[in-house]
């Protein structure tokens, strides 16, 4: 039964449907008569205070659960530069031009919409970042029938995307490093790059060994969540031969479950009660920032990932996934509107001095990523339908993008 359970929650579906759901627990929680109880125990605190992890119950979720969630992302994404869809420069170059397109047209947008708020010289970052989850779970229930190139693109795309969302957690929200807190990370990232190159399978020398280099990370100044992404690189992807799998196999296998299951949604539940009242969503539409992210996700995620998708297609021609036309892929360029996760991280980083503006830009992402999601569902459906009305391939017309 567990073995079952845990096979479901490997699937994007349902890992975004728990998502989701967790997701409006927290808004209905946070926006009922018990609100006060939900503010109380996210900001409980509780860890060693002489280790610097006197942390809340909310920070728990952001910098130790998404940790394992980081980790999981950093043992797919080493997979796809080695062996997988990243692997070689054909393949790469339009999901990494795509996500490159959809990182660079939001954060320019919401720059253009919230110049000179306050807030904006980090805010900028909020729109970069697509959920990869939630943007497959849309993809698997809407878009059953187009080809599974569009799974592969949309995929591709995530991991590249999320790829940059790190670098920009890395560079943008480190502050005041920490010297011997950081040499103490690398000292654990080479150890376990050791263990890895010696090929040790106890697990027991690795769990103590990320753990002090999660907590040398937070220590340094950087945010936490690098350490999950670091392991998640250095784990070996290509099987010996004498090995059914890969360690980075036989670990994503064991942990997107507890990811999917666990850790997201529990960072969800506490990053996602915001209020949702009249003056909430007028300051939505009034605020600069939130005014930003809303136009980053839903006009600059689709703007840049498809416009930049369109002329890497026609100028290398040979890129452009088989089976899929131009509105296929504007309907699959729609879903990295779906920010979510990343979004809701980077919006508490960004905006942690200013409350009141982190708590709009949140109910922002959370508005927009339903709507883009609500839009490329529908517009999926339509492709979808396309699809299966169109003739065998043999007989039919190449796609033109015209459908």
């Amino acid at each position: 039964m567990r073995q079952e359970f845990a096979r479901y929650l490997r699937t994007e579906t349902v890992g975004g449907m728990v998502l989701l759901g967790a997701t409006a627990i927290a808004l209905i929680w946070a926006n009922s008569p018990w609100r006060d109880a939900y503010t109380a125990l996210r900001d409980a605190r509780f860890g060693p205070a002489a280790l610097g992890l006197d942390l809340t119950v909310g920070q728990w979720a952001t910098d130790g659960l998404l940790a394992v969630f980081f980790f999981v992302v950093g043992l797919e994404l080493k997979r796809e530069l080695v062996v997988g869809e990243l692997s070689s420069t054909r393949r790469a170059l339009l999901p990494v031009a795509a996500a490159l397109g959809g990182m660079v047209v939001p954060a320019g947008l919401a720059l253009l919409v919230g110049r000179g708020a306050p807030g904006m010289d980090q805010a900028w970052a909020i729109p970069v970042a697509t959920d990869i989850a939630f943007a497959l779970a849309v993809l698997a229930l809407a878009g059953r029938s187009l080809p599974a190139t569009a799974r592969i693109f949309l995929l591709g795309l995530a991991v590249a995307d999320d790829l940059g969302a790190i670098v920009v957690i890395a560079v943008v929200f480190s502050a005041g490093l920490h010297l011997v807190a950081l040499l103490v990370a690398v000292a654990c990232a080479f150890a376990y790059w050791f263990l890895q190159r010696r090929r040790v399978r106890a697990w027991w020398l690795y769990v103590p060994l990320a753990v002090v280099m999660w907590a040398a990370v937070h220590e340094a100044g950087i945010h936490a969540t690098i350490a999950g992404v670091v392991l998640g690189l250095l784990t070996r992807v290509k099987a010996d031969p004498d090995e059914d799998d890969a360690p980075a196999v036989r670990l994503e296998h064991r942990l997107q479950p507890w990811s999917a299951g666990l850790c997201v949604p529990v960072f969800a539940l506490f990053a996602a009660g915001v209020p949702l009242g009249a003056q909430a969503l007028r300051t939505v539409v009034t605020d600069p920032v939130p005014q930003a992210v809303v136009v980053g996700l839903l006009v600059g995620k689709v703007v840049g990932i498809f416009g930049v998708t369109a002329l890497v297609m026609r100028l290398v021609p040979a890129s452009r996934p088989p089976g899929l036309g131009r509105r296929d892929m504007l309907a699959v360029s729609m879903l990295g509107g779906v920010g979510f996760t990343v979004s809701l991280l980077i919006a508490e980083l960004s905006l942690a001095a200013l409350p009141a503006t982190a708590e709009a830009a949140k109910a922002a992402i959370l508005l927009a990523s339903a709507a883009a999601a609500l839009i490329a569902a529908a517009m999926l459906a339509r492709r979808r339908r396309v699809h299966r009305g169109a003739q065998p391939p043999s007989t039919s017309r190449p796609d033109d993008g015209c459908a």
